[in-house]
């Protein structure tokens, strides 16, 4: 996740509709949280059940400021799952976990309102 997105940056160029299906972003329930002592900024270990074409994926997050280990799994989040994997430290990010910046910079999580099916796709 990346936290450091200045949130006062001019909007992005007009894109078509087909670039943005290209980004492909699924919604997912975190089974699994875990502490990451080796990340250079704090930073927690997500595994996340995306149904069953999808499956489960492991994710890496700045969301140490807003979140508790013991409250994330459970809950549901949105990530694009179709980025290449990218290795963070000793870890292989299969997704970008999805968040907002706070009015501090701190990563807020991008959630469904209402309980969805696991790999529903964003549109």
């Amino acid at each position: 996740m990346h936290a450091n997105h200045d949130p006062a940056a001019e909007a992005s160029p007009t894109i078509g509709f087909d670039d943005f299906l290209k980004v492909d972003v699924r919604i997912g329930t975190i089974i699994e949280a875990l502490p990451f002592p080796e990340a250079r900024k704090p930073a927690y270990k997500l595994i996340i059940d995306f149904g069953p074409v999808i499956g489960i994926k492991r994710s890496s997050a700045q969301i140490t400021e807003h979140y508790a280990l013991a409250d994330l799994p459970g809950m549901q989040v949105a990530a694009v799952v179709n980025f290449p994997p990218r290795q963070i430290g000793p870890v292989m990010s299969e997704v970008l976990t999805l968040g907002f910046p706070d009015a501090e910079g701190k990563v807020v999580l991008v959630q469904p309102t209402t309980p969805v099916p696991n790999g529903g796709r964003l549109f």
